[in-house]
């Protein structure tokens, strides 16, 4: 039986921390930001947390 590969699209979007924590970016970064307020865009720019709903999934598909 072959082993499972990991899903290398979403390995190369998150990072899993030494906690076992997937951090991400957020979406809305891509083109179009002249029109969003600089309050938006500086908090667009910090990588966030994925939520722990998600997490256990996102972590099974990466085989960690």
């Amino acid at each position: 039986m072959p082993k499972m590969k990991r899903h290398k699209g979403l390995a190369k979007r998150v990072k899993v921390t030494a906690r076992r924590k997937v951090k991400r970016r957020k979406a809305f970064t891509g083109h179009l930001l002249s029109s969003r307020s600089s309050r938006r865009l500086r908090r667009l720019k910090k990588a966030s947390l994925m939520p722990k709903a998600d997490t256990r999934k996102v972590l099974f598909v990466l085989g960690k």
